[in-house]
């Protein structure tokens, strides 16, 4: 437990470099943002208190519905203040439709200076408790299960997630190298997570490596697929909305940066089960060659492989089933479908990273023949 705290206390002192680097002068500062051109917005959450009225008006091609509601501010420092809002809507958009009904919850914005409610819109309903409460079940359900290994769990996914928040995204912003940026991310949390995990231990070494090798060819492979196809990173609305926000970002690299932050789980589950495997199989036979230590850790790689190759593509096809449908839908012709960008990058995302998940197989065993074999 004491060597766990200690790499947490280590990484988190790390990610305040990025973060003290940013206080130095940033030529991006420079740079006048529309946004600045905008009224201040302050978000709220409220309580609809009543709907006092709900009209209805008909034209030859829209219906517009208007609600008058009243609502009370239940967070910020004016939690208590009832305001009356009119929220206005066309019918038919399930994107925008907002039907308020009493004691449900919403976020609402107010144009202006804080403390001024003259400008007040109902924003989106309130969805953060149920990701709470989700979340809540979920580290309920590691600890109940996992106990100590459930905790160190926990320990590396906040550690990664600050990675991402506090050191990736950051210098992405800032114009450095998105691949160069990624690489250097996913070498840190593997190292973390399976020293956190596994301990540290040879089996652990063994298996970091491994998915290092792992993930540093699935950026290769989306490097040269993505090369020959002429991905341009656009494939998303996402990046086309970034385009517009900061056209420095290099966004071919931010598309292969995603490939290999996008397949690192998978690689670091397949590169702990191979070298834990072999681990096991020593401790069994302790007097078992370096050979027969390869071929089994590979045969366990190789049944691991094909549930984790599925579980990888399935990912990408579950974010991408509405794309799908749309195209079925529409009847395309295969040859427009397979050379549009947005599929194109799906492709090359789904396949780099399983020929990277593969890849870390042989090298895990292999690394494990030469490193956990032997006398000692």
């Amino acid at each position: 437990m004491l060597k766990v705290l200690l790499f947490t206390v280590i990484i988190i002192f790390s990610l305040g470099l990025p973060a003290a680097a940013e206080s130095l002068d940033d030529p991006l500062d420079e740079v006048p943002f529309e946004e600045d051109l905008r009224e201040e917005e302050h978000y709220y959450r409220a309580r609809v208190l009543e709907v006092d009225e709900t009209r209805v008006d008909e034209h030859e091609y829209y219906t517009v519905i208007e609600q008058e509601v009243i609502v009370e501010l239940t967070s910020g420092p004016y939690q208590g203040k009832v305001i009356e809002i009119l929220n206005t809507f066309f019918e038919g958009d399930p994107v925008y439709d907002f039907i308020l009904e009493e004691n449900q919850e919403v976020i609402v914005v107010a144009l202006g200076e804080e403390g001024s409610f003259e400008q007040v819109y109902v924003q989106d309903m309130a969805r953060d408790r149920g990701v709470y409460y989700l979340i809540g079940v979920f580290i309920v359900a590691l600890l109940l299960v996992g106990r100590l290994k459930g905790l160190k769990t926990i320990i590396t996914l906040v550690v990664t997630i600050i990675l991402i928040f506090q050191f990736l995204l950051p210098l992405l912003l800032r114009g450095y190298s998105p691949i160069l940026l990624a690489v250097v991310m996913a070498c840190l949390a593997i190292t973390f997570t399976l020293f956190v995990i596994g301990g540290l231990n040879l089996k652990s070494l063994v298996a970091i490596l491994g998915t290092i090798s792992g993930v540093i060819v699935a950026g290769l492979m989306a490097f040269w697929a993505g090369s020959i196809a002429r991905l341009t990173g656009f494939g998303s609305h996402e990046a086309q909305m970034l385009y517009f926000m900061d056209q420095s970002i290099d966004f071919r690299g931010l598309l292969f940066a995603g490939i290999i932050i996008g397949s690192l789980g998978a690689i670091i589950d397949i590169g702990m089960s191979v070298a834990s495997a072999a681990a096991e199989i020593k401790q069994v036979n302790p007097d078992i060659s370096g050979k027969k230590l390869f071929r089994g850790a590979l045969n366990v790689g190789r049944d691991v492989m094909g549930t984790m190759a599925n579980t990888l593509i399935l990912a990408y096809v579950g974010a991408a089933t509405p794309m799908l449908l749309l195209v079925m839908g529409y009847e395309m012709d295969w040859l427009r479908v397979i050379n549009m960008d947005i599929i194109a990058t799906e492709f090359v995302r789904g396949v780099a990273g399983s020929i990277g998940l593969i890849t870390a197989v042989p090298v895990t065993a292999f690394l494990a023949q030469y490193m956990l074999a032997g006398k000692k």
